[in-house]
């Protein structure tokens, strides 16, 4: 079996965490792995298989001979380094939004569009975390009955925003309850000049608002679904909102279906879909939440249910852990369907 020299940028990251961490139980033959960081994280050093690896400065000299190279440091990193890496003959799988609505770079999901990947010129994207867990429970629908429209609702996790976003609660939760002054440095936007309390809070903001009065992130929802499943004129409209959750995003989901069906037929249906997890017994209290998906791969699916008024419109409550399936895992799975079919040239 062939060995891969494989790179992950952002190595010290939350997300280039769980992707050394997924590797490491990974069937790729990993021959060399080079842990990339920014200047301030070289010398740190990870356990992978047995060995101590020391974290290194992300450069384009790094990239010489690699075979497959994660990124996850950020756009404007990716935007610098991701040419250099294709350049010196990697593959790249980055899961920041540098390249996700280019024409050529597959945006990918596994369990929905796989083929698609095999059409790379040496860049595949990881779409958004809430993306993913979307289109990976709305696939099974899609292909049965067609969608015509959906509207979402996120509520979305603090690890989504990196580490000073998890510290932050952490801090801004124990001022609160010793009845101290919170002062917010990081949400819902660290680079901008107004910050908002997250403890005990939702913020109905997450990334930068753009002139149609969506975020950015609700912006990316709309348009990597829109190329996910190759169909540019599906209509999406998205509210992210950032919740008092260390790690998992839940989300609302509303779809008008292009056909008729019954709630047993999207049980079977969702329960027989790869990579999908059906928790839905109202009865029992039983339906997905964030403590139940953090640390699983799997996306979760309850309080499935037909809408009051639109024949074919269905709720569905869809949950997922956001550094796995949400971005780490859905990485290597690309790289190991990819490389064990040999198809990665």
């Amino acid at each position: 079996m062939r060995q891969y020299r494989v790179a992950v940028v952002g190595a010290t990251g939350a997300v280039g965490t769980k992707i050394v961490e997924l590797l490491e139980d990974s069937p790729l033959q990993v021959s060399e792995l080079r842990l990339l960081a920014s200047k301030r994280s070289v010398g740190q050093r990870r356990a992978f298989r047995g060995q101590e690896i020391e974290v290194r400065e992300a450069v384009p000299e790094q990239f010489e001979g690699v075979d497959i190279a994660f990124f996850s440091a950020g756009g404007s990193v990716s935007k610098v380094l991701v040419p250099e890496a294709v350049k010196r003959g990697a593959v790249v799988i980055d899961n920041t939004s540098a390249f996700r609505m280019e024409e050529e770079v597959p945006l990918v999901v596994p369990e929905v569009n796989m083929a698609d990947t095999y059409q790379h010129k040496g860049i595949i994207a990881n779409p958004n975390c809430s993306t993913i867990q979307m289109v990976t429970a709305l696939k099974p629908l899609y292909d049965r009955y067609g969608i015509e429209k959906i509207i979402v609702s996120t509520y979305q996790a603090v690890s989504g925003a990196g580490q000073q976003a998890i510290n932050e609660l952490h801090e801004q939760s124990a001022q609160v309850l010793k009845g101290e002054v919170v002062e917010p440095r990081v949400l819902p936007v660290k680079s901008l000049a107004r910050h908002h309390q997250i403890a005990f809070n939702a913020i109905p903001q997450i990334d930068v608002f753009q002139d149609n009065g969506f975020t950015m992130e609700e912006m990316k929802m709309v348009r990597e679904t829109q190329k996910i499943f190759h169909a540019p004129d599906l209509a999406v409209t998205a509210t992210c909102v950032r919740v008092p959750v260390f790690n998992g995003h839940s989300e609302s989901v509303y779809v008008e279906l292009g056909a008729d069906f019954t709630i047993e037929e999207v049980r079977q249906l969702l329960s027989q879909a790869s990579g999908v997890v059906v928790v839905d017994e109202p009865e029992n209290q039983a339906y997905p939440m964030a403590v139940m998906a953090s640390g699983r791969k799997e996306v979760f699916v309850g309080r499935i249910r037909k809408d009051l008024y639109h024949p074919r419109g269905l709720n569905l409550w869809i949950v997922s852990d956001n550094l796995l399936k949400g971005a780490a895992w859905n990485a290597v799975q690309i790289a190991e369907q990819l490389f064990a079919n040999h198809r990665s040239s």
